[in-house]
């Protein structure tokens, strides 16, 4: 291991660069730890600090997961978002794509709750008004991965399940649709990318100035008047969004109308 005191790229990204390829050739695998801060400093001959920079930007880049008091890991799972929302409807209605058996979904909360700009406005109602709100956690083995929350309308959730504070057997907008009598329709997904809110960063165990991606998904009904508001939030650098698709093939040509005079 060493850096190229001449080169152009700063020290901290050399070793960057260097313990990535080794990430990537299998020296460390996933969940493994890494040598200390300053064991890795005296392998490069460089500075503490140098190392700790190289570190914060693997970190940052999904590589690499630092556990308070115990050190440096290589982060085990790098989510995969395939279809987006789009899965937990399915191909045919009631055949919803479950999470993988790596991922444990867990529902933190449900209450009412003032409800944010962005959700107000999906449903049109004023900023903080009190909306029913089912809070969600997905975590893997070693990390927490996603934080969510399904909004409503009190109006159409007042006395159903969806108020209270368990999980169920079917997908939620299956219990919504029987909830409230509703059913979705259409849907649309809108993805952001911004700098996580602190509870964010402290829930996600990621650093405050590591991106995340948000989705916010609102689900209509026949009408296109809104059911269910729902926001989900990534760490950035650790997910992948996956879209497949079919691409339409060629139109077939067709003769010309033969009453048609060209020319």
């Amino acid at each position: 291991m060493q850096i190229n005191p001449g080169a152009a790229e700063f020290p901290h990204r050399q070793i960057a660069a260097q313990l990535k390829a080794q990430v990537r050739r299998g020296d460390w695998a996933p969940g493994e730890r890494l040598p200390s801060i300053p064991a890795i400093a005296e392998m490069f001959g460089v500075a503490k600090q140098t190392v700790q920079r190289a570190v914060d930007q693997l970190r940052v880049e999904g590589i690499l997961i630092t556990k308070p008091g115990s050190g440096t890991y290589v982060r085990g799972t790098r989510r995969r978002l395939n279809r987006l929302s789009r899965g937990r409807y399915g191909g045919f209605r009631g055949y919803h794509t479950d999470l993988a058996a790596r991922y444990r979904q867990q529902l933190v909360s449900v209450g009412r709750s003032p409800a944010p700009p962005e959700v107000a406005d999906a449903f049109g109602v004023a900023d903080g008004t009190d909306l029913l709100c089912r809070r969600h956690l997905v975590r893997t083995e070693d990390s927490p991965v996603e934080v969510g929350a399904s909004w409503f309308l009190p109006a159409d959730t007042a006395g159903t399940s969806l108020e209270r504070a368990e999980a169920f057997g079917r997908p939620l907008y299956q219990e919504a649709e029987e909830a409230t009598g509703r059913r979705y329709a259409t849907a649309t997904d809108t993805i952001s990318a911004r700098q996580p809110s602190r509870e964010e960063a402290e829930t996600l165990q990621i650093r405050p100035d590591t991106p995340v991606l948000h989705l916010l998904h609102v689900a209509y009904d026949a009408h296109h008047k809104p059911i269910e508001v729902a926001q989900a939030t990534w760490p950035g650098p650790m997910t992948t969004l996956t879209e497949e698709y079919k691409i339409p093939g060629p139109v077939p040509e067709q003769d010309p109308d033969p009453g048609l005079v060209l020319g």
